[in-house]
């Protein structure tokens, strides 16, 4: 087999390391963006290298603007706005902390069942000679897995809302000096969110692998079995995060652009419209905290179904520690990875004009997959033994390590096809956008149509990207190798993460110096990287959703031998009608989400149509509108809608394992990944062309977009329509389904033994 040229303590001492410099790093970021001051008087702002440190005279001293209460009203912008999210966020949390509980208890209700809560120890299920662990061991270690998973996923979604909160008001006050100044503080405020999170997983994780090490002993397939419970902890947190947070931003986007936009024709981030604050609040809440627990309850299942496969492969029956760790070990050297291609961003290229701000993002998603290739090159040498066995639907497949590097560089390289394919059909500088922008002339209703074609359209090389990498990776390594090559592409978490949270800061940054009341000049500036932040938000989701196929893939492979099934045969009628449903789930899910986003909106338009009628002197902008009401709207909405969208994710699996049995469910996960896949990106993507039409039009930065404009043109009010029709599809269905797929797998997987033992009541009749 070849002995592995890493030792153990090797690995006990990198992946720690690893994580701790990653989250030294973030710190690092966090404290050169505090140097800017949200204080009045004059600003200096400090950077490592010294060339962004020098002090510019004001533009706004330039015109005559008054500074200090620029910054002050900035500053108490910035508060409202930071308020709004944290108390939000709280109360969340309550009702999610209630749930976890619940479920916590179910889980060891239901696995401790499995041998009738006795505490013997038992034959292992894949090897019955050997004694194993009771189940009832497992049923405990499981529930602490799912707590701990559950409680990384909160923290890494508020420290991320935490950090873009802060920022804001930091990157529009930069933006007087220029838009360098401005993109680097936006870029890393994200890369603390992305690095705290990538961190923070790992070093989670691999922690908890060694306390429960200390109980487990030798009996690894029990071990890795019990740490399933973390994916199913992170996921399901990101669930209603996801859920909640795109309920709440869309409810106040779209409330504010129908009175604010279409109705009394103001400009967006007007301070005299009523839902401008629950407006960037939402920002904040769907798009940091939700995004931030999505991927990382994607790095947390593709690391369990990865090491659960592994546990029964040789890896794990002759005790491998540094070969079993793989997965763990691709992640850190990632955060490595992502730490050099983050200064390529900060320090080593300096951006001065607008056009550079797009190029440079997309610099940051090539480099670090090209550096991480290397990466993952030294990795599966060191790391892994010349050759091993594989577990493969009960039998063991031989596989190299160069087989196996090739399925992690398969992920990787896939991740950024879709995230190049995704800004092809959603960035304003490409045709597809120009011809939906160009549509508009027509009317609302041709913006629509080719709206919706572009985003059928987008689908078609995605899922040949994710479709050529399952098939390699799955032809060299069966399903482990669907495992890294998920973790492959998410390996680049940390860079990924903060082109995301980039999005959303900068799109703040223009809400608050357009309430500010700043000059056109610096509302230019913002504007342009909001755009740039629009296609790289796209991007992101692009990638969310491509991992989110692989990992539930692999997660439904570590389900199916976990149940013992020996194939899923689509013939028989308990699969099909499981492919039947699953396959309908996205679409009733998404009508929950939708619906739910129509009737929050609804409550708000009303609420701001109330405060325009009857307070006297907020046109004017004498009086100042009531912002706390819509804020509470906004909060009170999505708490209660996300409950039912939440409820069927989490339940169906329960029922369908207990009633139908495992073959049934099988069918059911097969369906809702082959389906939900393909909705989530036509979904993400027509949402983020619409929004990118509109602005190719308000911007006028070319010939054509001048003959479409101006702001408040026939063109201009159809794209504005297109726009918030596209606002729940891209912000609150489309995301939303990538955990939808990944969520039912895990939950099997966790639930798998009491599925396998007591499932299926209705065929048993």
């Amino acid at each position: 087999m070849g002995a592995v040229i890493l030792p153990d303590l090797g690995t006990e001492i990198l992946i720690p390391v690893c994580a701790v410099i990653g989250i030294a790093f973030a710190l690092f970021q966090w404290l050169l963006v505090s140097k800017v001051k949200l204080t009045a008087g004059r600003e200096v702002t400090a950077d490592a290298s010294g060339k962004n440190g020098y002090n510019d005279s004001l533009i706004e001293e330039e015109e005559g603007i008054n500074d200090h209460n620029v910054v002050l009203k900035c500053a108490e912008i910035q508060n409202a706005i930071s308020e709004g999210a944290t108390s939000f966020l709280f109360t969340m949390y309550y009702y999610v902390g209630i749930f976890m509980v619940a479920f916590a208890v179910l889980i060891f209700l239901f696995l401790g069942s499995v041998e009738g809560f006795s505490t013997k120890e038992q034959p292992c299920t894949y090897d019955e000679t050997k004694l194993c662990k009771p189940a009832l061991a497992t049923a405990l270690f499981s529930t602490i897995s799912f707590v701990l998973g559950g409680i990384t996923s909160v923290i890494s979604g508020f420290l991320g809302m935490k950090i873009a909160t802060y920022a804001n008001a930091r990157t529009t006050l930069e933006a007087r000096k220029g838009v360098g100044k401005a993109f680097i503080t936006a870029f890393r405020s994200g890369a603390v969110m992305g690095f705290l999170l990538a961190a923070n997983g790992l070093l989670v994780l691999f922690i908890t692998i060694n306390l429960f090490k200390i109980y487990y002993g030798d009996d690894w397939g029990g071990l890795f079995e019990a740490i399933t419970g973390y994916g199913l902890g992170g996921s399901s947190m990101a669930l209603f995060g996801r859920v909640g947070g795109g309920i709440y931003t869309k409810a106040a986007d779209v409330g504010a652009d129908l009175v604010g936009k279409v109705e009394r024709n103001i400009p967006e981030d007007d301070p005299r419209n009523p839902a401008v604050i629950a407006d960037n609040v939402g920002d904040n809440v769907g798009d940091i905290a939700g995004m931030g627990s999505d991927l990382f309850g994607s790095y947390a299942e593709a690391s369990c179904a990865a090491l659960v496969v592994a546990s029964i492969s040789s890896f794990g029956v002759n005790h491998e520690f540094t070969a079993m760790l793989f997965p763990l070990i691709i992640s850190s050297v990632g955060i490595i990875v992502c730490l050099l291609t983050t200064l390529f961003a900060t320090d080593f290229f300096e951006i001065k004009l607008v056009k550079e701000i797009e190029p440079a993002l997309k610099k940051q998603l090539v480099i670090s997959t090209a550096l991480m290739t290397i990466g993952i090159a030294i990795v599966s040498w060191i790391a892994l033994p010349s050759s091993f066995t594989i577990f493969n639907f009960g039998e063991q497949k031989v596989v190299k390590n160069w087989q196996l590097f090739l399925c992690v560089a398969v992920g990787l390289w896939a991740g950024l096809i879709i995230g190049f394919v995704t800004e092809y059909y959603t960035s304003n500088a490409y045709s597809p956008v120009q011809d939906v922008a160009d549509s508009c002339r027509t009317g609302a209703a041709t913006n629509v149509i080719f709206g919706l074609a572009l985003g059928y359209k987008s689908v078609i090389i995605p899922i040949f990207a994710i479709a050529i990498s399952i098939f390699v990776s799955f032809s060299f390594a069966a399903m482990y190798g669907i495992a890294v090559a998920a973790l492959g592409m998410l390996s680049t978490i940390a860079t990924g993460l903060a082109i995301d949270a980039y999005g959303p800061i900068s799109d703040n940054a223009g809400g608050i110096a357009e309430m500010a009341g700043m000059s056109h000049r610096i509302r230019e500036r913002t504007d342009a990287l909001d755009a740039a932040g629009n296609t790289t938000a796209a991007i992101g989701k692009g990638f969310a959703i491509g991992s989110a196929a692989l990992v539930s893939l692999a997660l439904f492979g570590a389900f199916v031998s976990r149940a013992g099934i020996a194939t899923v045969d689509v013939l028989t009628p308990r699969v099909f009608i499981g492919l039947l449903v699953g396959a309908m789930l996205p679409y009733w899910f998404s009508a929950m989400t939708m619906k739910s986003v129509g009737s929050a909106a609804l409550k708000m338009v009303e609420e701001v149509r109330r405060q325009f009628n009857t307070i006297p002197g907020l046109m004017e902008g004498t009086a100042k509108p009531d912002y706390h009401t819509c804020v509470k709207i906004s909060t009170d909405a999505s708490i209660k809608e996300m409950i039912p969208p939440g409820a069927l994710v989490m339940l169906t699996p329960l029922i369908v394992g207990i009633f139908f049995g495992v073959e049934t469910l099988s069918g059911v996960l097969a369906g809702s990944l082959v389906s939900g896949v393909q909705i989530a990106i036509s979904a993400s993507n027509t949402g983020g062309a619409w929004d990118n039409a509109k602005k190719y039009i308000e911007a006028g930065a070319s010939e054509h977009a001048r003959t479409l404009g101006p702001k408040g043109s026939d063109p201009h009010k159809a794209a504005v329509i297109g726009d918030t029709i596209g606002d729940p599809l891209k912000d609150t269905s489309g995301p939303s389904l990538n955990i939808l797929i990944k969520l039912m797998a895990v939950e099997s997987l966790v639930f798998a033994p009491f599925f396998a033992t007591h499932g299926g009541l209705l065929f048993k009749i």
